[in-house]
């Protein structure tokens, strides 16, 4: 009886999935195989007019590491990625029907997937019941507590998180629960690959290059209104200007409205200095090393901390203070990024949020722990002991303004208020409460 052949599947909705994709696979992180499938997903709210990664420019040098390109789109058409999971009486018919659409007969597949607590890759992994799973993660999200419970029997086939190696000595909390082992990307392996995607670096000792400015387009997440988006833009270029840089690029977010850029260009002519916009749809990274610029700047783009640990570039942020005041829910999986950056890079204002002072590893460690604790106890309830300890350590008052007063006194963390212990005396401040809520109504 011939060997069954082994088929991996890795699903990406990204270019910057893509390339830590390749990345891992050139450095051997996945084990051979027969066949390597790119499955690619389009989750943009109209995919229809929004190119796939796959028509993104520089695809074509990473099209090389996969034998074929699938679309999950065209698979599932016309319903949409991110809405639609099989019903559980179909899974069976379903199942058998994606092995002979994909020619898979009685492979054994492997998955590689991103975020598997949400469609599609969530569906992916239910269709594909007897798969292990690889969950790749490509940015600071990682370092975050799993966003909702999985299903065990999902969760489960979980044995690993790749991830990149973006604060080194920090160790992801991403479906620990499960027992996945954490294997960073080898960060060499990820700048070759970006080195394939760039045109070439500046000759050494050429001009100072510009100060760079990444745009996230946080109104689209709720996270600010348009207006406020805009005045963040403009803080970046009033205080990368104030820092003495002349020469300023805006790498806006693709679906970023084109009159923000036009305002950036003419505050920067105001203030005598000359800033261009990269309307080219590439990665943050390939500009890192095509422009090598003297200062990266940012909200809590994982850009920030790319151009910081693997290219060594200065960088500085803004905005984060303001983001972590009224981010909610508290469990809000955007709350880690911005946890992160706001207590390892620097701000570009002095003096405007607090300066990001020296946190040594375990103490960068013991606060994401307190982040993540705060906001996932029931999946995450052993993280208890390392928030007590961050909150009652040395760090807990720079490090206060990630944390609510209503959430670590609901916890019964420290910093929080005292909890009545009398069952009557709690049931009225359960109903004062209540009533203050409705009041505000």
């Amino acid at each position: 009886m011939s060997a069954r052949r082994t088929t991996q599947i890795f699903c990406a909705s990204t270019l910057y999935g893509a390339v830590t994709l390749a990345a891992a696979i050139d450095s051997g992180c996945f084990g051979p195989a027969d066949r390597r499938i790119l499955l690619v997903t389009n989750n943009a709210a109209v995919p229809e007019t929004t190119p796939a990664l796959d028509e993104a420019e520089g695809f074509a040098r990473v099209r090389g590491r996969f034998d074929s390109v699938l679309s999950w789109n065209e698979t599932i058409s016309p319903l949409h990625p991110g809405g639609w999971t099989p019903r559980a009486s179909d899974l069976p018919m379903l199942q058998r029907h994606l092995r002979k659409l994909w020619d898979l007969g009685d492979d054994r597949v492997e998955l590689a997937l991103e975020s598997i607590q949400v469609t599609p890759a969530l569906a992916i992994a239910q269709l594909l019941p007897e798969a292990p799973v690889t969950v790749y993660a490509d940015g600071l999200m990682s370092y975050g507590p799993t966003r909702n419970k999985i299903d065990p029997l999902i969760g489960g086939r979980v044995g690993r998180l790749l991830h990149l190696d973006l604060v080194p000595g920090l160790t992801p909390l991403l479906l620990a629960e499960f027992g996945a082992v954490p294997e960073p990307v080898p960060t060499e392996a990820f700048t070759k690959v970006v080195e394939e995607l760039a045109a070439p670096a500046p000759a050494p000792g050429s001009e100072e290059g510009p100060a760079l400015l990444l745009g996230q387009y946080l109104a689209a997440l709720n996270l600010l209104t348009a207006a406020e988006e805009e005045e963040l833009h403009l803080r970046m270029v009033r205080g990368a200007i104030a820092r003495g840089h002349r020469r300023l690029v805006f790498k806006p977010h693709p679906m970023a409205p084109d009159a923000w850029s036009r305002s950036l260009v003419e505050v920067a002519e105001e203030l005598g200095a000359a800033l261009t916009v990269e309307d080219r749809p590439v990665l943050a990274e390939v500009l890192f090393r095509e422009l090598r610029p003297a200062l990266v700047v940012g909200c809590f783009s994982t850009a920030l901390l790319t151009a910081s640990t693997f290219y060594g570039l200065p960088v500085a942020r803004v905005g984060t203070r303001a983001l972590l005041e009224r981010l909610t829910p508290f469990q809000n999986s955007n709350r880690i990024p911005l946890t992160v950056v706001d207590a390892v890079v620097p701000p570009l204002e002095p003096g405007a949020e607090g300066d990001a002072g020296e946190v040594g590893t375990e103490e960068l460690n013991d606060l994401v722990a307190a982040v993540g604790f705060a906001m996932q106890p029931k999946i995450r309830p052993e993280l208890r002991e390392p928030a007590v300890r961050h909150l009652s350590g040395p760090l807990a008052e720079r490090t206060r303004h990630h944390f609510t007063r209503r959430r670590l006194t609901v916890l019964d963390l420290p910093g929080g208020l005292p909890i009545p212990r009398h069952p009557r005396v709690r049931r009225l401040a359960r109903r004062a409460l209540r009533l203050r809520k409705a009041l505000k109504k």
